[in-house]
């Protein structure tokens, strides 16, 4: 029996990280998850103490800071032979279990959900409703990513060299492998960065670093931008 894996970076996650355990526990048979592992990368706001204080059998993980960095350490621990990459503040669909488990047993060994931002924003509402659609622009680690173990080794995991883009590095190898399906059930992510950015500021310098690395920018020369215009 095919058995999941959850695995969720977080920094300064307070805010966010109970109400996501719950709703995974909640959304799913749990007899299909192998283990929730939370890899956390130096939180300083309780993030830790949070996740000890509810009691609910969580691994829970201490690693260097860097989303590549904590998801490898995350997948070295991991039990399942399905891996489940979830950012904390993105809240998969009801039976979320089983809708990646049966796309596995089609053959399918990596993909998303399609995203719905907590956003009445027409231009959030549009990006939201693109991701349907299979176009290797409009994926985004906010959509998850399951990937079974064994494909996640023969890619060689998350590029730790991207402290960001690390999802979509991760997924241009899929794509050119041809392994990517999109479910077409929607999980629902927070536009806290859009608030706090600015929704046509955050999304243009999301597509100049787009338009870099296509263009073949370092991850050196993404992080710096990122840190220049959006951090």
């Amino acid at each position: 029996m095919n058995k999941i894996s959850i695995i969720i970076p977080v920094l300064n996650e307070s805010k966010f990280i109970k109400d996501l355990l719950f709703h995974l526990i909640d959304n799913a048979s749990l007899n299909s998850i192998s283990e929730i592992i939370v890899v956390d990368g130096g939180s300083t706001d309780g993030t830790k103490e949070v996740i000890e204080s509810l009691n609910l059998n969580i691994i829970l993980l201490h690693s260097e800071k860097g989303r590549a960095k904590q998801m490898n350490l995350g997948a070295k621990k991991a039990k399942g032979d399905i891996l489940y990459f979830l950012h904390a503040d993105s809240f998969p669909p009801n039976r979320y279990d089983k809708l990646i488990i049966e796309e596995v047993k089609k053959g399918n060994n990596a993909g998303c959900f399609r995203m719905q931002f907590d956003s009445n924003h027409w231009w959030l509402r549009l990006a939201s409703w693109l991701t349907q659609f299979s176009w290797r622009a409009c994926r985004g680690g906010d959509q998850s990513q399951f990937i079974t173990q064994t494909l996640f080794y023969e890619i060689g995991g998350y590029d730790e060299d991207y402290i960001i883009y690390e999802d979509n590095i991760l997924i241009n190898e899929l794509y050119k492998r041809n392994q990517f399906v999109v479910i077409n059930k929607k999980i629902r992510t927070s536009v806290r960065l859009y608030k706090k950015v600015g929704v046509w500021k955050l999304q243009y310098h999301f597509w100049i670093i787009y338009v870099k690395r296509w263009f073949g920018a370092s991850a050196e020369e993404l992080l710096v931008y990122y840190q220049k215009h959006i951090q």
